[in-house]
């Protein structure tokens, strides 16, 4: 039988529906770094983990920048252009700087996210060097979530900007946690006054 036009190109379109429903499955990737979950829709991680421990710092950063990940829809460079966003580090890139396999994995767009600029580089960033002095004295665990719902800004390449960030931070010795939540926006307050009840 002779199939027609419409037909055939039926056909063609089920299996490229198949195919782009299963690339936009979350994906759970874990490395010598951290474990993250990515939402390869929203092209932002959903939570990751990682842990602080006291690392001497051994190599330096320089002009490295985020690479993309074979197999895995990420978001990638064009995302943050001319933007307030900056490409955020959860797992932070000075934490693991003690060798330059563990600080290559760290720009990686599975560690990355779109964070507003003075968040990142303010409170943000001193709640890290805060873990890296806490972790000279006991290993800690952190999993950032990040908030996501249907009101996040869709950036027009194509990536969603998360709400806010949750960091819980599990110190291994005193078996204790402590947790702050960061709206994705520039702080009005330091980041101790972000700390809030841990839920787990």
């Amino acid at each position: 039988m002779k199939l027609t036009n419409t037909f055939k190109i039926s056909i063609f379109l089920i299996p490229l529906f198949l195919i782009s429903a299963q690339a936009l499955k979350d994906v759970r990737v874990k490395n010598q770094v951290f474990e993250v979950n990515y939402s390869q829709s929203l092209e932002q991680p959903l939570e990751l983990t990682y842990r602080s421990t006291n690392r001497p710092t051994n190599v330096n950063r320089g002009s490295m920048d985020f690479k993309t990940e074979p197999n895995v829809h990420t978001s990638d460079h064009h995302d943050y252009v001319k933007n307030v966003w900056d490409k955020g580090h959860l797992a932070p890139a000075a934490t693991f700087s003690d060798n330059m396999g563990n600080l290559k994995t760290t720009f990686s767009y599975l560690n990355c996210a779109l964070q507003d600029q003075y968040l990142n580089r303010g409170e943000w960033r001193l709640l890290e060097e805060q873990e890296r002095k806490w972790d000279d004295k006991e290993n800690l665990t952190v999993k950032i979530t990040l908030d996501f719902d249907k009101s996040c800004l869709v950036i027009p390449t194509g990536a969603t900007v998360p709400k806010g960030f949750t960091k819980h931070i599990y110190f291994e010795t005193s078996k204790k946690w402590e947790c702050y939540y960061f709206p994705n926006e520039k702080p009005t307050k330091k980041w101790n006054e972000h700390k809030i009840k841990c839920v787990h």
